[in-house]
This record gives structure tokens, C-alpha cells and sequence, in this order.
């Protein structure tokens, strides 16, 4: 045990040492500033604007901003809806595989991969061609991660401008995040998997034969180069079915570590870089203490639980190999906890392990994360946005606890800002809420289920959330290549995505047209330990009354009729 907390405590000191830099360099690309890398990249840049027609000393309105980003995704995810159609006539295609069909899957991908989600109701190996996974996926994977970067620089902006009618210009924030940020960790990283043993080839499938006889296709591809943004991205889409439990995505115990610290390293870089972009580091590390504190407790819950096991075994003396269930064998449960925790604390898809299988209160975690908005720490951008939403719904009631106007930043919170945070966390909540009451009422949505009970109830929250907090991890044991599912799936993803970015840039446009007062003897601290610990606070209480009553009747109430003997 004491091993496992040592590789918990390992985990966070590598993170922060990583990301404190990081954050340093991306405030920079923002705002700018010189950094080393401008000689290489200035000119690409150049090019890139002078190719698209794009002014960069041009800024936009808030409306603006949204409009081009939201037309932009659009396009993107009809470009990867179409690629995915007529695959079988594009290029590196080893296998001859089809066009993606029903039209309904290529749909529900497009808007997946579009939205950062990245759900997969396919097996990515036995349907998509190699063209398909680096012009479609991958691209995507790019795109949709540095979109959320964006809005999270616009946000920023608007918190630091000073009666000011812009917010930045979308295009320049998406060229900078892709080049500056995304695509040189990605290269360094992926050349790190390749080391480690991970795949990177066009080569077609290998035919070998097993032990006992028969043959089996072992998948080749372009694995390393996706799976280095896949986890950078907070993308978490698998180039394997199996995703980061594949050999080949994920061979040895330190690609797993790895791939733990890069899905949370770009969102921690985020939030150091906002505390210099705002002129006070210590606004940006009390926001990271409130992520820190909600995972580590996050992530004692499900260690607890998944190494006490399933206590009906336990009573016959087999705790130990049973709390194995559904955990990545080679690494242990530790690594297996690790995993979970940060990939739906994050909106990191990827996983090593089935959340299925774990005991009720182990799985409970991972969804919990999920319907809380995936604000520990969180998506590239979207982690730091939406903690913001209970940054400025925090400042409020402590404004209303002292009778005092609101502040944040010097700047008044007042009826328009809080209406724009209570509809971006609400959105995503009333989505998975009505979805999953739909389908656990109809013959459409209760056929899929592969467990009766509350476990099946599980089943249906879990996929409703991890669309709409746009995720892309699975619980498992729901068949969801449906007409049903794959409609629902990707309303849920579409609202959980824009449903949240078209309020916070709202905000960032109304913030930004502000004046900023001076801190007075009545200010309300915003850097200090007590502010951390109210956020985290406000963050599980909104998440406990909108959604304990929908969890009472799935992991909570498995996990008492495990206690009476009851399985599922």
C-alpha cells in the first residue's frame, strides 16, 4: 500500500514540476510574448494567416468569436463525417476496409471526435482506415483540443481587459494553441511511446499464429503519433478497440504513468498560465489547490474501494485476486485507480482498465467526476472554463454571505454573468438528466442494457454523462451502436459542448467591458487556502443536489444490495 501512495504522491510532484513551466511558456504564446521557439514557428504562423485571408491584428466581439468558432467545428466535423463515407476510395487503406456504416455511427463519430469527446461506438481498428485515423481523427483531435484552449485564453482576456469591446481573435488563438502548445508536445511525446515500444507504421496487418494453433491478425497503424494527442488533447479516442489496455497503445508501466501526467499536464500549464496572465500567480495556484483537493479525495475513494474488493468474495477469502476485476493486470490496481480517477477528472476518454467491473462506489467515482462538469483539472480549456462557471457562482454566494456586491478579479460578478454560469453548468446537467430518463423508459434505450437493476440504471448515467461532459470513456456492458444511442449520444454531445462555450465567452465578453476597482478593506480574498476549500465545496454541493438523487438509484443503491448480498 505504501507503494501505491508513493506512486500517487509521485504522480502529482512530476505533474506540477511539469506543468509550472509549462504554464509559464503558454502565457507567453498568449499574450504575445517572446519565446524560444518563435524563429521556427513565427513564419509557419505567417503562412497560415496569409493562405486563410486571416488579419491578426484584427480582434472580435464575443459574438464574433463564437460565430467563427462554431462554424469552424461545423465544418470540421462534415469533413470527418465525409472522409469516414467514402474511406474505401482514399488512400492507406491496407485492409480494404468499407465505408463507416450505418450512417448514423459516422455521424455520432464526427460529432464526437468534433466536440473533444471522442466516444466510440466502433472497434477503431476493424472500421477506420489509416487516411481515416490521421486526416479525420487525428486532425480532429488537434482542432477540438485547441478550440477549448481558445475559449479559455478568451475567458482570460476578458477577466484582465479593461472596458474593452474584444476578446482576442479565434483564428490566432487556434493557430498558436495547435503550433505552439499541441503539436510540439505531441511530436516529443510520441517519440517517447515509439521508444517505449508503441507502434508508428502504414503497414498492413500482421497474420501470426497463436499458441494453440489458429491465426489471428495482429492491427499495424499510425498508433504512437495518435495516441501522443489522443492523452495531450484530452481526447482519449483509442486507434485500438481496447484503448490504452492494447500492448500497443500502452506497453509498459511508465507509458501509463506518462499518459497519466499528459492528459492533466496542458489543463494544470492552463491554470499557472492564467494566474501570470492576470498578474498574480497565487489566483492561479488557488484554483489548482481546489482541483488538487477534489482529486485527491476523488481518487482515495476509488483506490479504497477497488482494493477492498467486492465484499461478498471477500467473506470467503478471495479479496485479493478478485479485486483484480476488471483492472489492467500488468500495472496493478493502483495504476488501474490512477488511470480512472484522471481520465474523468479530465475529459480524457482513454482508459486501461473497465469502470464496469469495478464495485459500485469504485465505478461511482469516475461518474461522479464526469457529471461535476470534469472540472478537476479537466479538458485542455475546457477544465479551466468550466471551474471558472464555480469560480464566479462561488464569489457570488460569498458576495451574498458579507452583503456585498460580487468580485472577481476587481471586476463586479452581476445578474448577467451569473445567468451565463448557471445556464453553462446547467445545460450539461439537465441534458444527461433528461436523456438518460428517456432511455431507461423506452424499448429503445432499456434494449441495450446488459445488466438489470441499478447496475443497467448505471449503465445508461454513465454514457449520458460522458457524452454531454464530453468524455468519451465508456462504463460498459450498453450496446450503443443503435439508431437510438447514436442520435442521443451526439445531441448530448453537441449540447455538452457549445451548450457551455457560448455562455463563457457571453461572460468574457461582458467582463471584458468592465472597469476594475482596486481591492478595498471589503474584498473578499480570492488566493488564499479558505477560498480553495469553498470552491471544491461549491463544486460537490451543486453536483450532490442535482445528481444524488439520479446516483441514490444506480451505484448507491448497488452498492447497498451488495452488502445485503445482492449482485448484478
Amino acid at each position: 500500500m505504501m507503494s501505491d501512495v508513493l506512486l500517487f504522491s509521485l504522480f502529482l510532484a512530476v505533474l506540477f514540476i511539469l506543468a509550472w513551466p509549462l504554464g509559464k511558456y503558454m502565457a507567453n504564446v498568449f499574450t504575445q510574448g517572446k519565446t524560444v521557439v518563435d524563429p521556427i514557428f513565427k513564419p509557419i504562423e505567417n503562412i497560415i494567416y496569409q493562405f486563410a485571408g486571416v488579419n491578426e491584428k484584427e480582434e472580435m466581439h464575443w459574438r464574433q468569436y463564437a460565430t467563427s468558432l462554431v462554424w469552424f467545428n461545423l465544418l470540421g466535423m462534415a469533413l470527418v463525417f465525409l472522409i469516414q463515407e467514402i474511406q474505401q476510395l482514399l488512400p492507406f487503406n491496407p485492409e480494404d476496409l468499407a465505408g463507416v456504416a450505418p450512417w448514423h455511427l459516422a455521424l455520432n463519430t464526427a460529432v464526437s471526435f468534433m466536440t473533444n469527446t471522442n466516444w466510440q461506438a466502433y472497434g477503431g481498428e476493424s472500421t477506420m482506415s489509416y487516411f481515416t485515423q490521421i486526416a479525420a481523427l487525428a486532425v480532429q483531435n488537434f482542432l477540438s483540443a485547441a478550440t477549448g484552449m481558445a475559449v479559455a485564453v478568451a475567458l482570460i482576456r476578458g477577466l484582465t481587459r479593461k472596458t474593452a469591446k474584444t476578446i482576442g481573435n479565434f483564428w490566432v488563438d487556434l493557430v498558436r494553441s495547435t503550433i505552439w502548445v499541441l503539436l510540439p508536445l505531441s511530436i516529443l511525446f510520441a517519440l517517447i511511446l515509439v521508444q517505449q515500444g508503441v507502434i508508428q507504421n502504414l503497414s498492413p496487418y500482421v497474420a501470426m499464429d497463436t499458441v494453440e494453433g489458429a491465426q489471428q491478425n495482429l492491427a499495424m497503424g499510425p498508433v504512437a503519433s495518435q495516441e501522443a494527442i489522443k492523452m495531450l488533447g484530452t481526447n482519449g479516442g483509442g486507434f485500438f478497440n481496447a484503448n490504452s489496455a492494447h500492448p500497443f497503445e500502452n506497453p509498459t508501466p511508465l507509458t501509463s504513468f506518462l499518459q497519466c501526467v499528459s492528459i492533466f499536464l496542458i489543463p494544470a500549464g492552463l491554470v499557472f498560465a492564467f494566474g501570470r496572465m492576470v498578474g498574480d500567480r497565487r489566483q492561479g495556484i488557488a484554483i489548482v489547490a481546489a482541483m488538487t483537493l477534489l482529486f485527491v479525495g476523488m481518487l482515495g475513494m476509488n483506490y479504497y474501494s477497488e482494493l477492498s474488493g467486492n465484499p461478498l468474495l471477500a467473506e470467503q477469502g478471495l479479496s485479493g485476486p478478485t479485486a483484480m476485476e476488471g483492472k489492467e493486470t500488468r500495472f496493478g490496481i493502483a495504476a488501474s485507480s490512477l488511470f480512472a480517477t484522471v481520465t474523468t477528472a479530465a475529459s480524457c476518454g482513454a482508459v486501461n482498465s473497465m469502470h464496469d467491473s469495478y464495485t459500485p462506489l469504485g465505478g461511482l467515482v469516475p461518474m461522479v467526476q464526469i457529471m461535476l462538469g470534469e472540472v478537476v483539472f479537466g479538458g485542455v480549456g475546457a477544465g479551466f472554463y468550466g471551474m471558472m462557471m464555480y469560480v464566479v457562482m462561488t464569489v457570488f454566494i460569498v458576495g451574498l454571505m458579507v452583503g456585498r456586491t460580487p468580485e472577481y478579479l476587481g471586476k463586479k460578478i452581476e445578474a448577467s454573468e451569473m445567468k451565463m454560469a448557471t445556464l453553462a453548468i446547467l445545460i450539461p446537467s439537465v441534458t444527461i438528466l433528461a436523456l438518460s430518463g428517456v432511455a431507461s423508459v423506452i424499448e429503445a434505450g432499456i434494449s441495450s442494457i446488459a445488466n438489470p437493476g441499478p447496475h443497467g440504471l448505471s449503465e445508461i448515467l454513465y454514457a449520458f454523462a460522458s457524452g454531454a461532459g464530453n468524455n468519451g470513456s465508456a462504463f460498459g456492458g450498453l450496446s450503443v451502436n443503435t439508431l437510438f444511442y447514436n442520435i442521443t449520444m451526439s445531441v448530448a454531445m453537441f449540447v455538452g459542448r457549445f451548450g457551455v462555450i457560448i455562455p463563457v465567452l457571453a461572460i468574457a465578453g461582458t467582463m471584458a467591458e468592465k472597469k476594475i476597482a482596486p481591492p478595498g478593506p471589503g474584498t473578499f480574498p480570492t488566493t488564499g487556502a479558505l477560498f480553495a476549500v469553498l470552491l471544491a465545496g461549491v463544486v460537490l454541493i451543486v453536483g450532490a443536489l442535482t445528481f444524488l438523487p439520479a446516483l441514490a438509484l444506480g451505484p448507491i443503491v448497488e452498492q447497498l444490495l451488495l452488502l445485503q448480498g445482492t449482485t448484478f
